[in-house]
C-alpha cells in the first residue's frame, strides 16, 4: 500500500541525505516534494500541513541545517514524526483483571468486520493463549452469522450464535453469560453501507448491555478518505478506543492509515495484511515509519521468522549442517517455513537498505513454486542422497515437476555448492567468490 509514497519519499530524502550542508531553500524544497507525496498518497489535507510545518520547525528550531550532518537529522526527524503521525507507540488491548475481556467490534458492512473478528480471535489465541469467544450479533446481512461460524471455527473459537430472528442487544447478553470462564468474548456487531441513527442507536444499546472493555472500529484502508471520514463520525457518535485497518496489503495509497489516528484521536491498534487468518498483527507506528522510508522493520521480520520456525527442527538442521549431512528434504521444509512468512518481496524490503534497493524490482515468487515442485517429484530416498541422481532419475523430476532436465541440474548444482559452502562456514573457513556464486564470478 505504501510503496508508491516510499519510492517518493525515499527519493526526496536521499537527495537532502546526500548533500553535505543544507539550506533553508534546499529545506523548503524538501518540504513542498513530501508534501507532494502524501497528498498523491491521499492523505488528509490537514494532516500534511501539521505533518510538513512539524518537520520543518524541528529541523529549522533545532539548528540541524548547521550541524555536521544535517540531512541524517532530517530524516530523523521525518522517521520520527511519521511514528508520532500514526500514534506513536504500538497499543494492545485492556484486558480485565477479571476475564472475561469483552471486545466490541464495530464498524461499516464491507469493511471486513466479520473476517476480523477471526482473525483478532487468532492473535489472541496464539500470541497470548487466550481462550476465546465470538458472539454473533450482527443480524443484518445475510449469511453473516454462517459466516462468521465458519471464520472463528478455523481461528479455534468458540462461537455463541442463536440464528437470526432474535434482538441482537439479548444475543449479546446472552453470549455474555454464557462466556463465563473464558479469557476473551469478542461481539460482533451489524454494520450498515454508511453511517446512520438505527446503527448507532443499536450499538449504544449492546454497549450498554455488555460493557465492553474495548471498542475497535473496523476500519478499510482501500476506501482512501472516506475511512478517515467514517472513523471521524464514529468518534463523534459512538466513542471508541483504536482502529483495527483492515485490508492494509492492497493497492490503496496508504492515506487513511497515515490520516486517520490524527482526524479521529484514536490509533490504529491493528492491521489486517492478507486475506489468511494468520495475516494479521499489531500495528507498530515506529517500524511503519522504517518502512516506509526504506530503513527496514528488523522487529516484525524476527518476530514472524520466530512464529513460523520450530527451534528443535532449527537446532536439528544446525546439527546436520554442522555434519555436512543436510538433505533436500530439509531445504524443502526451510522454503515452506519462509512461505509462511509472507510474500518474498514483503520480507526482503524489511530487511535495512534492502527495501531501497529492490525499488520496483518484482520477485518471482513462482520460483520457489518451482523449487518445491521439483524436490516433491523426488523419491525420499533421492532427496535424502542426491548423489544417486542420474540422467533417468533427472528426466523423470522434470516431467513430475512440469520443469526442464536443464533446470533439476541447476537445482541439484547449486544445492552441493551449498552444502559445501554451508560446511566451510561451519568450520571456520571462509568461501571464496567463486563458491559463493555458483561458479559464476569473473
Amino acid at each position: 500500500m505504501f510503496d508508491s509514497l516510499s519510492e517518493k519519499l525515499q527519493a526526496t530524502l536521499s537527495d537532502v541525505r546526500a548533500r553535505g550542508k543544507l539550506t533553508e531553500d534546499d529545506l523548503a524544497k524538501a518540504m513542498r516534494a513530501i508534501r507532494l507525496a502524501l497528498l498523491e498518497a491521499d492523505v488528509n489535507l490537514a494532516v500534511v500541513k501539521q505533518f510538513t510545518n512539524a518537520v520543518k520547525e524541528r529541523a529549522l528550531g533545532q539548528d540541524v541545517l548547521t550541524s555536521l550532518n544535517p540531512g541524517q537529522q532530517v530524516v530523523k526527524i521525518v522517521a520520527d514524526e511519521l511514528t508520532e503521525l500514526m500514534g506513536g507507540a504500538g497499543r494492545e488491548l485492556a484486558f480485565a483483571s477479571r476475564p472475561p475481556t469483552v471486545v466490541l467490534m464495530a464498524g461499516l458492512q464491507g469493511s471486513g468486520k466479520t473476517t476480523a473478528c477471526g482473525k483478532l480471535a487468532l492473535h489472541l489465541r496464539e500470541e497470548h493463549k487466550m481462550d476465546v469467544a465470538i458472539a454473533a450479533c450482527d443480524l443484518q446481512r445475510p449469511a453473516a452469522v454462517e459466516q462468521l461460524v465458519k471464520v472463528g471455527t478455523q481461528a479455534g473459537a468458540t462461537v455463541y450464535e442463536q440464528g437470526t430472528d432474535k434482538d441482537p442487544v439479548d444475543v449479546a447478553g446472552w453470549a455474555l453469560e454464557q462466556a463465563a470462564g473464558k479469557d476473551v468474548l469478542i461481539v460482533d456487531t451489524a454494520g450498515r453501507l454508511h453511517v446512520d441513527e438505527e446503527l448507532m442507536d443499536e450499538l449504544v444499546r449492546i454497549r450498554k448491555r455488555v460493557k465492553p472493555h474495548n471498542v475497535l472500529l473496523v476500519v478499510d484502508a482501500m476506501t482512501g478518505q472516506e475511512a478517515v471520514d467514517v472513523a471521524q463520525r464514529f468518534a463523534e457518535k459512538v466513542n471508541f478506543d483504536g482502529v483495527l485497518m483492515s485490508k492494509l496489503d492492497g493497492d490503496a495509497r496508504g492515506g487513511a492509515a497515515l490520516s486517520v489516528r490524527t482526524v479521529s484521536g484514536k490509533p490504529i491498534m491493528y492491521a489486517s495484511t492478507g486475506e489468511k487468518l494468520g495475516d494479521f498483527q499489531r500495528f507498530h507506528p515506529d517500524r511503519m515509519a522504517q518502512r516506509i522510508l526504506g530503513m527496514g522493520d528488523v522487529l516484525t521480520l524476527a518476530e514472524k521468522a520466530q512464529k513460523e520456525f520450530d527451534e528443535s527442527q532449527a537446532e536439528d538442521l544446525e546439527r546436520k549442517i554442522r555434519k555436512g549431512q543436510m538433505t533436500f528434504d530439509d531445504f524443502l521444509q526451510q522454503l515452506k517455513q519462509l512461505r509462511r512468512m509472507g510474500p518474498l518481496q514483503g520480507i526482503l524490503k524489511m530487511l535495512p537498505g534492502i527495501g531501497q534497493q529492490l525499488g520496483s524490482l518484482d520477485v518471482d515468487e513462482r520460483q520457489i513454486d518451482r523449487l518445491q515442485a521439483m524436490i516433491t517429484s523426488m523419491t525420499p530416498e533421492e532427496r535424502a542422497n542426491p548423489s544417486i541422481i542420474n540422467g533417468s532419475r533427472r528426466r523423470r523430476i522434470a516431467r513430475g515437476s512440469g520443469t526442464t532436465v536443464q533446470a533439476v541440474n541447476q537445482l541439484i548444482k547449486q544445492f552441493g555448492q551449498m552444502q559445501k559452502v554451508m560446511k566451510q562456514m561451519q568450520q571456520g573457513k571462509m568461501p571464496n567468490l567463486q563458491q559463493l556464486t555458483g561458479g559464476r564470478a569473473r
